[in-house]
């Protein structure tokens, strides 16, 4: 029997400073794991003694403060991709989905979504311009690397010089979407669709309060478990099917937008760090906890190959061209006594990024 095998597996839950803890929601799945002996730990993801080769898979549940430092969170993918270690979405996936460029992406792969004016970084934009041009009255504006609704707002006809101001202050630092706003949000509400291991599982429906656009719990909305209809699943099926995963099944996904003329249309799709709204489907844990287990045995069995294969050393055979092949840095296995027990306990998030608990957040 292989170290691999005689030992429990070892996942990392990444998470961010502000809360290192896991979340509510992610203690459901922590716990869908310990049912398979599979042990989970919460790793800051900024946390620069992180040894990331360590884990069996690293999966992304918390990390949401990375909008907000989007190089350094550039430059810790990019030494995950150098240690070869084993991450949930995996790396390309992240790095494509971190800016909402990627729905230029997907809109020219034929996926409807909510019309969007893009102001590139560094311009200096006229919202009365904006509206002349698409003819939209209420806008919302919004940068392109955000969450949680950060540096979300509204702009209504009147307030232009004041807003112009607050535009061009975001255009200095970054990219940025106005899209017109939705009354649909408002009326009907905006959907969640949860697919684990590329496959349907639930959703919920998402609301705001009165007065406002944004339906994230920190500004007031709410959200309740509602079954879609089978046209919106798959609508939404068709979105996560368009993104760039070379041929392989996000472990999670949720595809977020709202019904218009019943036609569904995509305002994000969320593969880095969502919540997954375990607490509104009894089994959707342990769903996505068997093709975790699943994915950690695929990586071990590759890992495997990659240690039993032996290339040619002769002279013989040394100055012969010969494939590449990539080999992970070595992994020292961590003793239980060195890892650290899960959290279960949760604290009040700062300012401005959302809170701890899981289930009551609507990132």
């Amino acid at each position: 029997m292989g170290d691999a095998d005689a030992r429990a597996r070892v996942i990392a839950f990444v998470t961010y400073a502000a809360l290192p803890a896991l979340t509510d929601d992610d203690n459901l799945l922590a716990a869908a794991l310990a049912r398979r002996s599979v042990r989970v730990e919460p790793v800051v993801w900024s946390d620069a003694t992180a040894q990331w080769s360590i884990y069996d898979a690293i999966v992304i549940r918390s990390c949401w403060d990375y909008f907000l430092r989007p190089e350094e969170f550039f430059a810790w993918l990019a030494r995950l991709e150098s240690e070869h270690a084993r991450v949930l979405n995996p790396v390309s996936v992240l790095r494509w989905n971190a800016s909402k460029r990627y729905l230029r992406d997907l809109e020219e792969r034929g996926v409807a979504i909510v019309p969007t004016h893009w102001v590139a970084r560094g311009t200096v934009p006229s919202l009365a311009a904006i509206r002349q041009r698409t003819g939209w009255s209420d806008l919302v504006i919004k940068p392109a690397i955000s969450g949680s609704a950060h540096e979300t707002w509204r702009s209504s006809p009147g307030g232009t010089d004041r807003d112009d101001a607050r535009l061009g202050a975001m255009t200095a630092k970054g990219d940025v979407l106005v899209q017109p706003l939705l009354e649909e949000i408002a009326r009907t509400g905006e959907w969640s669709i949860l697919f684990l291991d590329g496959v349907y599982s639930h959703a919920v429906l998402k609301r705001p309060r009165t007065g406002d656009f944004r339906v994230q719990i920190e500004h007031g909305g709410t959200f309740a478990a509602v079954e879609p209809s089978a046209s919106v699943i798959e609508q939404a099926a068709a979105a996560l099917r368009a993104a760039p995963l070379d041929g392989e099944r996000a472990l999670y996904a949720r595809v977020d937008g709202c019904v218009i003329d019943g036609r569904f249309v995509l305002m994000e799709l969320e593969l880095i760090e969502p919540v997954l709204f375990f607490g509104t489907s009894p089994r959707s844990a342990e769903r996505l906890a068997d093709a975790i287990v699943a994915r950690a045995e695929r990586f071990a069995q590759r890992a495997a190959v990659t240690r039993h294969t032996v290339l040619p050393t002769s002279s013989a055979t040394s100055s012969a061209p010969r494939e590449s092949i990539a080999t992970p840095t070595g992994r020292p296995r961590a003793s239980p006594s060195s890892l650290r027990n899960p959290v279960s306990t949760s604290t009040s998030a700062p300012a401005g990024l959302p809170p701890a608990n899981g289930t009551k957040t609507t990132r």
